[in-house]
C-alpha cells in the first residue's frame, strides 16, 4: 500500500492524530482515545501502520500473560511527497479530502461528547472566509502556515493540550464583474 492510500483514510489520519507529539500509547489506550472505532478495526489499523513504518514499537512488556506494545509516530513518515501529491487525480483528491473531512468530523464529535467539553472555553473555532491572494501572497500563507506546524507541532511538554487544526485551501471561482475585495 503506498503512504497516500495508507494515510488518506478516516480511521488511519485519527490514529495519527492521536499519537502525535511524541506520543506512546498502546492500543488500549488509542480503544480509549478512539471509543467510536471498533477495536477489532483499530487493531487492524494499528497493525497497517506499524507494518509499514509509520508507527514503531517504543516498549514491549508482559501484563497478565500478554505483550503489551507501545508504540510510537515516525512523523517523517506521515507525510506524502511532492511527487505523490502532484501524481494524484481529481479523484485522489475527492477520496482523501472526504477522508480528512471523516476524521475531522469524528474527532470533532468526540470532542463534544467529552465531559465537561465547552466550546466556548476551549476557544473552539470553524470559521470559513475568502483570502484574495496572488501567487506571491499564496505562497507566503503557505509558507506561514509551515512555519506554524513546524514550530509549534512538536510542543507535548506538560501544561499544554493539543488541538486539531486543519487548514483547507483550494482556488474558489471568482464572480464576474469582481470589484475589488475584501478579505473575510
Amino acid at each position: 500500500m503506498d503512504t497516500r492510500d495508507l494515510l488518506l483514510h478516516p480511521v488511519r489520519l485519527r490514529i495519527v492524530h492521536a499519537m502525535a507529539g511524541g506520543r506512546t500509547r498502546t492500543t488500549s489506550d488509542l480503544c480509549g482515545r478512539l471509543p467510536d472505532v471498533p477495536k477489532t478495526t483499530l487493531y487492524r489499523h494499528v497493525g497497517l501502520l506499524t507494518e509499514a513504518g509509520v508507527l514503531e514499537v517504543a516498549e514491549e512488556q508482559r501484563v497478565h500473560g500478554a505483550v503489551e506494545r507501545r508504540y510510537r509516530l515516525r512523523h517523517e513518515r506521515t507525510l506524502i511527497d511532492a511527487d505523490a501529491a502532484a501524481a494524484m487525480s481529481p479523484d485522489d483528491h475527492r477520496s482523501g479530502f472526504a477522508s480528512a473531512l471523516a476524521a475531522l468530523h469524528a474527532e470533532f464529535n468526540a470532542y463534544l461528547d467529552r465531559d465537561g467539553a465547552d466550546p466556548f472555553a476551549d476557544s473552539v473555532g470553524y470559521r470559513q472566509g475568502t483570502l484574495w491572494l496572488n501567487d506571491e501572497e499564496l505562497a507566503e500563507v503557505i509558507d506561514v502556515l509551515r512555519q506554524l506546524f513546524t514550530s509549534m507541532g512538536a510542543n507535548s511538554a506538560a501544561g499544554r493540550r493539543p488541538y486539531l487544526l486543519s487548514p483547507i485551501l483550494f482556488p474558489v471561482e471568482e464572480p464576474d464583474g469582481r470589484e475589488g475585495g475584501t478579505t473575510s
